[in-house]
């Protein structure tokens, strides 16, 4: 295949494909599993449904803002280009940089894991108790090779051309919406269980925090006053974590038909449809499963929401309706989720790191498209990074590093949107910001309070994610340096 410096890309994406792009990339393994850590560290019903309608709002709220900023910037790379032009470009930088090393590649490893986690219900001998190679305190299992396989597998097929990544993800997307509203419809008027729902009445609001060690209880804390607002901010982690990456249309915005139009529009539709269906699945759960169990039980409905089988909630779920064969059932939803969610992600991360080469702030190679008018040294960076950080940690790990990161760009990016209303008043803004200024002000306060809340109780991870984006600015100068050194050289 060979590659050119100069090239455009085809805007083949409409108003139903960048739709799919957002529900899509949103949609992956969380729904099914993080509602366990959720129930551990909030204890009640009524507040498991609490930390999904608010991280619901704070993601509709979010995607309202952004629509503006799509609207003025309709440019391949978004956010990344927004933070740029908002702020200035070591802060553009500073995203790109930690998009690339830790919140899109962690991401997309962390949706790959997932997935080979749910082949090996189909597949045991794929699964991460096989080790394959073992050096010490490296090593390598089954798990982690089918992680990496499937991201090889959706960085090629992207490299293919903007078509095939955009059929992939539609059908995916839909096969797995699909699914998901049978769930739904499952727990909801099928499944439901008399005494999963006196039990779950009879506490809806008793808050407690379940802490663990080695599979096993160590304490159980009741909640009350500051501490239910500071479980609810920690165990958001999850939540947030599983309704992320809506912004990634905004990184294809060279590709969207009638961008100005279709992006704002496609980021509203998206959030709001998976934010509905998220509250309507976790409340088919707790139709189905008591939200308080206990690790020792030795069946589902003993178990719990909290302690469903490797925190496998949408299996333990289906397993009250249809018994053992829902682990195989569930089994195949999840890999089509999240196989359809890491194309999606795949697709749309290669954009800004192109953007950023365009400027000068990374490989300049990046920054070309093939001839088939994708950016495939982007897609094979991309997939050859995400792939080494399969081989990093655990699923929760790799949320836990990236959650963080994401929160504090999304709050840059929204206070962006007032810096430009001051600075650009007389600019193109084909959609404003719904509930300007009170609903963008109201998602950085309520972003920013999740962000300490995530620094105190959770220092390792986000102290490491804080880490990370502080370390992209001595990168930051040497990237121009270099850079200005190669043009005094081409002179």
């Amino acid at each position: 295949m060979t590659d050119r410096t100069e090239g455009e890309f085809k805007r083949g994406l409409g108003l139903l494909d960048s739709t799919m792009i957002v529900i899509g990339s949103m949609i992956g393994s969380g729904i099914f599993i993080v509602s366990s850590d959720i129930a551990r560290t909030v204890g009640s019903p009524g507040l498991l449904l609490v930390v999904w309608l608010i991280t619901g709002l704070i993601t509709v709220i979010g995607a309202l803002s952004y629509g503006e900023l799509a609207g003025m910037m309709p440019h391949a790379g978004g956010q990344y280009v927004y933070l740029r032009e908002a702020y200035n470009p070591l802060v553009g930088f500073l995203y790109g940089w930690t998009l690339f090393l830790v919140i899109q590649t962690g991401t997309i490893a962390a949706v790959a894991v997932a997935f080979a986690r749910f082949t090996a219900v189909l597949v045991p001998s794929l699964g991460e108790q096989v080790i394959l190679l073992d050096i010490g305190r490296f090593h390598v299992s089954a798990a982690q090779l089918i992680a990496i396989l499937s991201v090889a597998i959706l960085t090629y097929v992207n490299s293919r051309g903007l078509r095939e990544g955009k059929f992939v993800q539609n059908v995916f997307t839909t096969a797995k919406t699909a699914a998901l509203v049978g769930l739904i419809l499952l727990g909801i008027f099928i499944g439901r269980n008399a005494e999963a729902i006196d039990a779950n009445l009879a506490h809806f609001w008793d808050a407690t925090w379940t802490s663990m060690s080695e599979g096993k209880i160590v304490s159980v804390e009741s909640l009350s006053g500051l501490m239910i607002l500071a479980a609810i901010g920690t165990s958001m982690v999850g939540s947030l974590f599983s309704s992320d990456a809506w912004n990634n249309i905004t990184f294809t915005a060279g590709e969207v038909i009638n961008p100005k139009r279709n992006i704002p529009l496609s980021l509203v539709l998206g959030t709001g449809i998976v934010t509905f269906l998220y509250l309507l699945a976790n409340v088919a759960y707790i139709m189905v499963l008591p939200v308080l169990g206990s690790p020792e039980a030795t069946n589902t409905l003993g178990r719990g929401i909290q302690f469903a089988s490797s925190d496998r909630v949408g299996t333990a779920a289906v397993t009250m309706v249809f018994g053992e064969p829902a682990a195989v059932i569930m089994a195949v939803l999840i890999m089509v989720s999240t196989f359809g969610c890491n194309n999606g992600l795949i697709l749309a991360g290669a954009r800004v790191y192109y953007a950023m080469a365009r400027d000068g702030v990374f490989f300049k190679k990046v920054g070309e498209l093939s001839n088939r008018s994708v950016p495939t040294t982007a897609l094979i960076i991309q997939g050859v990074w995400a792939g080494l950080l399969c081989l990093s940690g655990t699923y929760g790990d790799l949320l836990d590093y990236v959650i963080f990161s994401v929160l504090v760009f999304y709050i840059l990016t929204v206070i962006g949107i007032f810096i430009l209303r001051k600075r650009r008043p007389d600019a193109d803004r084909p959609y404003k910001a719904f509930g300007y200024p009170v609903l963008p002000a109201l998602y950085v306060l309520c972003a920013t309070a999740i962000a300490i809340d995530l620094l105190v109780f959770k220092t390792q991870y986000s102290g490491s994610g804080l880490l990370i984006v502080l370390l992209g600015i001595p990168a930051f100068y040497i990237w121009k340096k270099s850079t200005a050194v190669e043009g005094e050289g081409a002179r």
